[in-house]
């Protein structure tokens, strides 16, 4: 396959698609699956609700009031006769109407007198037949989905307790620069690392999580061997540092020396530009996926949403994102020939860009909730472009 590069946007996004399968599924309970992508198609097991049931507290009635109170209906404990005209019992929310019954009577709707119950109600009202959701066999979510708590809720309100889902992609993080500082306040020279305390963030917010976090200094060897290490854990590696072509960026010159296959060689956007994709030898029979962002943090991230990501939701088994369109609030540009992500807000339905949007800034993504796709030189005020929400 031939290198691609300088890369349109568009064009690296959907390699980094392209260079990943889909992982293996594993089973999971319901009560562990919020993040988690399903690994096929899940079927109801029941109808929801299974019986007819009490959507409120009140009286199941039958017949015309006044009706004599006969029992009760407790949740759980469904009544063991059929009720009938001029009778009503107890009921409580989610018990079993008995069979008979014609309608609920709201509690606060009643009035009970020397035992019997009197009040208006129609036919029908305030109960749920047997399948108002769904029925056995319906389908609930498809592969692919993300499931969170409510669709999680769901699967075991139908019946199920364990769910297949795609393994968590595994990814090990190398961080590289001999100028990085991990704790304390940097100085002579020295720069404090920004990109180690939040990618495990991104990363699992899309699903993925960072299983191994490495900092290696700017030497051929060092990275090397890091890199060759970082396979055999890994199900895809990102390195922050190293992409471009000075005499300290050895990134290049590992994929080289470990046979690997370079698929992006630079993306034309901005900012992120030296951005790198790589497929690696690993120890199955398929390629591990390297992603290589720039060493400036917001460069990073944007490096990130354009090869990173898609590269988790192949490995998750979701289909490439779609983007929305959205009107911008001010006038945007790019350079020539690239495109630009610009960070910032949708505030009443338009984008409004964030300040502090250089490319070794973090302050102005900090307050940013996605990009701006800005793909022509100038993009006045009104005007739709596309929008790519952060993870």
């Amino acid at each position: 396959m031939t290198t691609l590069r300088e890369a349109p946007w568009s064009a690296a996004r959907a390699a980094a698609h392209l260079i990943a399968a889909r992982l293996e599924s594993e089973w999971v309970r319901v009560d562990d699956l919020d993040g988690r992508v399903l690994g096929s198609d899940t079927w109801a097991l029941c109808r929801l609700p299974s019986f007819a049931s009490s959507a409120m507290d009140g009286w199941a009635v039958n017949g015309t009031p006044p009706w004599l109170i006969v029992g009760d209906v407790p949740a759980g404990a469904p009544w063991n006769r059929t009720l009938s005209p001029g009778e009503a019992v107890r009921i409580a929310t989610g018990a079993v109407v008995p069979e008979g019954a014609e309608a609920v009577l709201r509690w606060e709707a009643a009035t009970v007198d020397d035992g019997h119950v009197r009040g208006e109600v129609s036919l029908g009202t305030d109960i749920r037949p047997a399948g108002e959701e769904c029925e056995v066999d319906d389908l609930v979510a498809r592969a692919g989905t993300d499931v969170g708590p409510a669709l999680g809720g769901f699967l075991a309100a139908t019946g199920h307790d364990q769910v297949e889902v795609i393994r968590r992609p595994r990814v090990v993080v190398v961080l590289l620069g001999d100028e990085l500082l991990t704790e304390g306040v940097p100085a002579a020279g020295r720069v404090r690392d920004s990109l180690g305390p939040q990618l495990p963030g991104w990363v699992a917010r899309t699903g993925a999580r960072v299983v191994r976090q490495e900092q290696v200094a700017d030497d051929p060897g060092s990275v090397h061997h890091v890199l060759s290490s970082a396979v055999a854990d890994a199900d895809l590696v990102i390195t922050t540092g190293g992409t471009a072509d000075g005499p300290r960026d050895h990134v290049r010159g590992a994929i080289e020396a470990l046979h690997g296959r370079l698929v992006v060689d630079r993306v034309a956007v901005r900012p992120g530009h030296p951005m790198l994709l790589a497929a690696l030898p690993g120890p199955g029979e398929l390629p591990v996926p390297m992603v290589s962002l720039p060493g400036n943090p917001h460069s990073a991230v944007v490096g990130f949403v354009t090869l990173a990501v898609p590269v988790i939701d192949a490995l998750l088994g979701r289909s490439p994102a779609m983007l929305e369109s959205v009107r911008t609030a001010e006038e945007l540009r790019a350079p020539v020939d690239h495109t630009r992500l610009i960070a910032g807000n949708i505030v009443d339905g338009a984008f409004v860009l964030s300040p502090y949007g250089g490319s070794a800034m973090l302050r102005g993504l900090a307050r940013s909730s996605g990009f701006a796709v800005v793909t022509e030189r100038f993009v006045p005020a009104g005007a739709q472009v596309e929008w790519l929400p952060l993870p």
